[in-house]
């Protein structure tokens, strides 16, 4: 069949991309230190070479790869994890490939062989074993529990208090006595439910990490900003940053629904800081506290 300038072009948009994905894969899989997920990435960066050799069928040309998307999915990759890296630009790739009838026309095959090939990567990538995905409840433990006690407690204490220094200490205290508590309380959960597969040592040292972390991004607008409330503006905005980055990042990883999650979380931790704002209006008037 005679294919147009047009459909060439398209099928040149799909040859690169394939090619481009092939060298990603093979990036990352360079740094990877687990002979497993190395062998996994490899296999996927062969198969994205399979595909780029039938588009080249058709073109009858090599075209080079897109660096700087290699380059990106490497450093997403390098600071975010492999399994999030290959999700994303998985997700990013089926989202650009909209149904185009003049390809489905001049290639009959196409629609089959996208779907084929979307099939046995995704049972790939499920082969990969990332350690950091294993202490995701972990984590999520620990920023649960920093965002929405210290929420309340950074909104109680603006109120009661009307100090960003002396709230910027108290809150300081209360995150650090609490990031130690929260660690060697999952210490002692991994212990006593005899997790396989995880360490009770690294699920303690992620969830106290990360509540350290979160207090620390909370706190910050009152160790910079004088005025208390302003200082409490910054840090809900802050909390529901690090709602929907976090949240994002999950959902990506571990194929789950973002808007609902990201949703539900942020209604717990507004709701009990707007609740703890109120309790700390009234046990300033209540007390007669004045600082």
């Amino acid at each position: 069949m005679q294919l147009t300038e047009e459909i060439l072009n398209k099928i040149s948009a799909l040859q690169r991309n394939e090619i481009t994905e092939h060298h990603i894969y093979l990036k990352i899989a360079e740094v990877t230190p687990e002979p497993h997920n190395r062998e996994v990435l490899t296999r996927i960066a062969t198969e994205e070479y399979n595909h780029y050799t039938i588009w080249k069928q058709y073109t009858a040309k090599e075209i080079a790869p897109n660096m700087l998307r290699v380059l990106f999915y490497y450093f997403i990759a390098r600071l975010l994890g492999m399994t999030f890296a290959v999700k994303l630009m998985e997700g990013v790739e089926q989202g650009a490939q909209t149904r185009d009838e003049m390809l489905l026309v001049a290639i009959p095959e196409m629609q089959s062989m996208l779907a084929n090939e979307a099939t046995h990567e995704r049972e790939l990538i499920a082969l990969i074993d990332e350690e950091r995905l294993k202490y995701v409840g972990s984590v999520v433990l620990g920023l649960n529990d920093a965002l929405v006690e210290f929420t309340g407690t950074l909104a109680g204490l603006t109120f009661a208090i009307q100090n960003s220094q002396i709230i910027a200490v108290a809150g300081l205290i209360t995150g650090v006595a609490a990031s130690l508590s929260m660690a060697a309380s999952e210490y002692l959960s991994q212990r006593s439910e005899g997790t396989t597969g995880t360490s009770p040592k690294k699920a303690a040292l992620y969830t106290g990490a990360t509540y350290i972390v979160t207090v620390a991004l909370l706190i910050l607008p009152f160790l910079i900003l004088q005025s208390p409330y302003l200082a409490l503006v910054f840090t809900l905005i802050g909390a529901v940053l690090v709602i929907f980055v976090f949240t994002f990042y999950i959902s990506v990883a571990k194929d789950l629904p973002f808007w609902k999650r990201f949703a539900e979380m942020a209604a717990i931790s507004l709701g009990i800081a707007a609740i703890s704002f109120v309790i700390g209006l009234l046990i300033r008037v209540m007390l007669n506290v004045n600082i």
